[in-house]
This record gives C-alpha cells, structure tokens and sequence, in this order.
C-alpha cells in the first residue's frame, strides 16, 4: 500500500505529530473509566489509534492509524497498527465485541460515517473519550486566547449528535486529575506555567490552527499576570481543587 502522503484528517500529525508519545501519556485514572466503559468485551478495535493511548492490554486490541508519523511513535508493548481511516474500517461487520476512539474524533473527515462504521463493526459498546465544545470556553485559557476555542468549539461535535448517531448510548463527566499526566488543554489546569512551553503548546493540535503570532501575545499575557500574580488572583483557587470537572467526556454507545 503506497504510503499516505495527504493528511487523513484536518490536522497534519505527519508534520507535527513528534512528541505525543511522550506529552500525552494515558493516565490511569481516566484509563479505568475507559476500560469500564468497554465492559466484558475481549475483542477491541482501537479507531484514530495514535500512539496507543488508552488501549487495554489485557485483551485483544486491533488497532488503526492514518498518520505514519503516529502510528511509528507506538510503544513497543502496543499492537503495531494498521493504515486505515475510520470512514472506512476494513473489517466484516460485527467482527468486534466493542470499538474505542480516544480524543480523535474532531480529526475525522467525515464524523458520522466513522461512527456508522465503528456501530458497523462492534456487537457491543462504541466508547468515544471526547470534549463537550459548549463547554470548552469554561476553561480560562479562555481569558487569554478565545480564538483557539472558537476554533475548537466548531471541531468537536455536539455531544448530543454523537448519541443520536450512536443509536443511543451514555454520557459521563470525566473529571480531569491535578496531575493529569495526559497533556491535552484541561489537564493543565491548575499548572498554568506549562502553556508557556511549546513542547506543550505543540501536542495539542488546536494550537494548529492559530496564527502563531496571536499564540505569542497571548502566552506573553499569561506569562505577565502569572510574574504579577493577576493570574492566582482570578484562577489561584484551581491549584487547590484535586480535580476539575470539564469538558472531557464519556460517550457509551450500547
């Protein structure tokens, strides 16, 4: 198979996909819920599989990736994953006791079809680890760089739609720990000191789709109100708070 040279999605992880096998590590806390979510399921695949996040190692993962850039940055104690797309699982109907996506569904061309198929496959549960974009902008990085949320709000689908395409199904507040070892956005929340880190910046693809120019003025902000302790004075009651009820959720489709 000629090796894909266009992205499969709407972010360039073969340019600027170094790094997240190593900033965005599963953490074992929102691991457990994933892996109860899957049930009693022995057989899994694993869609926008990236580096391997999440995937249960105690049962038999099929995994896919379109990005050769993540799919070469898997962990040698992971299934080595195939090239494939979601819209487009190349397996028999029902050939899964559950399927799992992991924080990659807002990356897919076409949403619904990726869920049909995944429905397609799996006999049991389409478990999504996703973001609620009504209530990304909670989040105050918002204060400092709302056009990286505008951007985001509009990439992840409704949590509702993602139900209703499921054919029903549960929805759970995933609570981010302070210490959240997975470096999307959230699970910074009470560490604001990494935003000012472009290694950090850089596995989150939101950052992406933002002028880097408008990423520097508002991480100069940052840097300002937290030298003067503006910062502490507004958000300061977060790094006391153990978790941080988000916009991270669970999505069960049974």
């Amino acid at each position: 198979m000629p090796r894909r040279t266009d992205p499969a999605g709407d972010f360039d992880y073969e340019t600027h996909g170094d790094g997240y096998a190593t900033r965005r590590q599963p953490d074992p806390r929102i691991e457990a819920q994933v892996h109860a979510a899957l049930g009693d399921a022995r057989t899994v695949l694993n869609v926008g599989a990236g580096a391997g996040s999440y995937e249960p190692s105690d049962r038999y993962v099929v995994a896919v990736e379109p990005s050769a850039a993540m799919r070469a940055q898997r962990p040698a104690d992971r299934v080595p994953a195939l090239d494939a797309v979601a819209e487009a699982l190349p397996f028999d109907s029902n050939s899964f006791d559950a399927a799992m996506a992991m924080v990659t569904i807002h990356h897919w061309a076409d949403w619904r079809r990726g869920l049909a198929e995944m429905r397609r496959i799996a006999r049991g549960p389409v478990v999504l680890l996703t973001f609620d974009g009504h209530q990304l902008q909670r989040f105050w990085l918002e204060h400092y760089l709302p056009e990286l949320f505008a951007v985001e709000a509009r990439r992840f689908p409704p949590i509702d739609d993602l139900v209703s395409a499921l054919g029903g199904g549960e929805v759970r507040v995933v609570s981010v720990p302070i210490d959240c070892v997975d470096g999307f956005g959230e699970a910074y929340y009470a560490r604001p000191e990494e935003f000012l880190e472009a290694d950090v910046r850089s596995t989150q693809s939101g950052f992406g789709f933002i002028d880097p120019g408008v990423v520097d003025h508002a991480m100069a902000s940052l840097a300002d109100d937290l030298a003067s302790g503006r910062w502490d004075e507004r958000y300061g009651d977060l790094r006391g708070e153990l978790t941080y009820a988000g916009s991270l959720r669970l999505v069960i489709g049974t």
